[in-house]
This record gives C-alpha cells, sequence and structure tokens, in this order.
C-alpha cells in the first residue's frame, strides 16, 4: 500500500521513518502543500496524509477519489481544513491524530506568556547589539494573577496546571468542566466574564463554525485593560486586524500567536528573502509587544513521535478493517 505525506519537512521524514513497521506500507514524502494544482501528485496512491494548511475542499477530495485514494490520515487532531460531506460522500475514510503531546502545545503557551512578560525578545535583541540597560523590560509576577483558560480539553487543561503551578487563579470556560481543574480551584464561568477578569487569555478550544473570531473587536473591549492573549490554537478563533486597533490603544497589552488565519500561504517555508505581502501580519510584527512563531507549538521530539505512530496505526487499523480515530461526516 502506497502512502505520501504532503506538506512534510525533514521532521516528518526522521519520525516517520524512525515509527514505520515492515508492514508493506510504502511511504512517499512530498514537501509541497496539497492544493487543487498539487492533487496529481497523489494520483495512485490509496492514502494521502495532510496537514493542518493542506487544501481538502471538495475539488481536491473529488480529485483524491477520482485518482484512487481511499483514505485520507490526518496527522492532526484539528479537522476543520477537511470537507467532511464531500469525503463521505466520495467513499473517503478520515481517521486522524486525536492526542499527540498536550504538554508540546500547552508548554509553548507557556513559553510565550514568559517570553512576553519578561520581554525576552527584547532583551535577547538588546544584549546581542551590547546595549545592557534595563528600560522597558519591566515585567510583573504572575503568581495572584488571573488566568483565562477557553476550552479545557486536555491541552487545555494541562496549561491551566501548569498555570496554577505558577500559583495563578484559574477562570475556565468550557461546556465541560475538567474535574482536576475544578480540584485546583478553577471556577468555570461565562465567556465575557472570563474575558473582563482575566490578566491572561489563553485559547486551546477547537475551531467550529460557532466560535469563529470568538476574538473580535467588541469581545476585546471587554477585556482587563493590558490583559495578555495567547493564541496556540486556531488562528480562526480571533479576528486578527481587530487586534492592531487593541495593541495601538493598550487595551491588548501583550500578543502571543503560535497561529494565524492565513498562515497557509505563509508557515513552514523561508520566505526571508521575499517582501511579506501579508499587510496585517506585517504590522502586528512591528509592535514590540507582540511574539509570533510559525505553529511550532507542537514541534516536541515527543510529539513527533507520537504523530509518526498513531497515523501509521491508523493506516494499518483501516488496512486490516478494524478503522480507529474514525471523523464521521
Amino acid at each position: 500500500m502506497r502512502t505520501i505525506l504532503f506538506s512534510s519537512q525533514t521532521y516528518d521524514r526522521d519520525s516517520f521513518i524512525a515509527a514505520a513497521q515492515d508492514d508493506g506500507n510504502e511511504l512517499h514524502f512530498q514537501p509541497a502543500r496539497l492544493t487543487l494544482d498539487t492533487v496529481a501528485l497523489a494520483h495512485d496512491y490509496e492514502v494521502i496524509c495532510p496537514f493542518i494548511n493542506d487544501d481538502l475542499s471538495a475539488p481536491v477530495l473529488e480529485q483524491l477519489a477520482a485518482g484512487r485514494t481511499r483514505l485520507i490520515a490526518l496527522r492532526s487532531a484539528g479537522y476543520n481544513h477537511v470537507d467532511l460531506p464531500a469525503a463521505k460522500r466520495l467513499g473517503l475514510s478520515v481517521v486522524r491524530v486525536p492526542a499527540y503531546s498536550p504538554h508540546a502545545v500547552a508548554e509553548h503557551a507557556v513559553a510565550l506568556i514568559l517570553a512576553l512578560n519578561r520581554r525576552l525578545h527584547r532583551a535577547y535583541n538588546r544584549t546581542r547589539e551590547g546595549d545592557f540597560t534595563l528600560h522597558g523590560l519591566t515585567g510583573f509576577d504572575l503568581v495572584g494573577k488571573t488566568v483565562g483558560v477557553v476550552g479545557t480539553g486536555q491541552i487545555g487543561a494541562t496549561f491551566g496546571k501548569i498555570m496554577a503551578g505558577f500559583g495563578c487563579k484559574l477562570l475556565c470556560f468550557d461546556p465541560y468542566p475538567n474535574a482536576e481543574l475544578l480540584a485546583l480551584g478553577a471556577r468555570y464561568v461565562s465567556l465575557p466574564e472570563l474575558l473582563a477578569g482575566s490578566h491572561i487569555i489563553s485559547l486551546h478550544c477547537p475551531l467550529t463554525a460557532d466560535n469563529k473570531h470568538l476574538i473580535n473587536a467588541t469581545s476585546l473591549a471587554t477585556l482587563m485593560h493590558g490583559a495578555m492573549l495567547i493564541n496556540t490554537g486556531r488562528g480562526a478563533l480571533v479576528d486578527t486586524p481587530a487586534l492592531i486597533e487593541a495593541l495601538k490603544s493598550g487595551q491588548l497589552g501583550y500578543l502571543g500567536l503560535d497561529v494565524y488565519e492565513e498562515e497557509a500561504q505563509l508557515f513552514f517555508e523561508d520566505r526571508s528573502d521575499l517582501p511579506l505581502q501579508d499587510d496585517v501580519l506585517a504590522r502586528l510584527l512591528t509592535f514590540p509587544n507582540v511574539i509570533i512563531t510559525a505553529h511550532q507549538a507542537f514541534l516536541t521530539r515527543e510529539a513527533l513521535n507520537a504523530i509518526a505512530s498513531t497515523t501509521l496505526s491508523n493506516i494499518a487499523a483501516w488496512r486490516n478493517g478494524t478503522a480507529q480515530n474514525l471523523i464521521e461526516g
């Protein structure tokens, strides 16, 4: 059986080869992103393995089905980029990696908080240039601060536990309260109460039709003045242009993003020799109180190993007629 991995990087190749079993599954690594222009590369591959920014809209799925693809083995937890009704109509099975390392993403969110709070990015650049002054680098103690956790699944719960370890108070928003966080003293409240009462807000919920642009101009206006916003979830949870006015006014005091709504054409590629065409992203990068990383929160050895092993296990189970981690359309 032949499997092609789109948007594959060196670390994907290394982790999948290390996890592969001698079971007749022939792996091919394709660095190109899956789009309508590149879908022909999947012709005669029974299994395709796409990543988060690959195009799995109906026109692409139709071409995949015509090219004899039968399984879409996502190497991600999120699947909002897949047209599930079209996949079902075309007889394409879709499987995913429901969990790999919640610690990887949660710890990256904490890293963004610490770097923004203590201005580590500015201090690093300053000392490299021989400037050892401390003006503009004042931070705040995390102990006693209120942290709002939006989405308390595995990643959000792990993040909440870490922040509780710093001595922070937790406000949470999720339709399904997490018993471990409740045991730490977390309070589940409405989203407006969380936004208004949190010094730091971190987004850990999946993207759905109901929560697109959950953070927008209206909700930003309700934040505690100077609050910090962290998003390691999905880019479209935030109406990105609205962030600029909130940063300019000081309503939003700090911003850490690992995801961006328009990231598909940018992230995972070296574009350092090219002019940045995205005006919103370019403007955000000018703010000294903003840190943007290129969707790297998942990038730990442990997470990569778990993604590879679960994906290959999903493929093997499907081939054996005992499909696991199926996404229903």
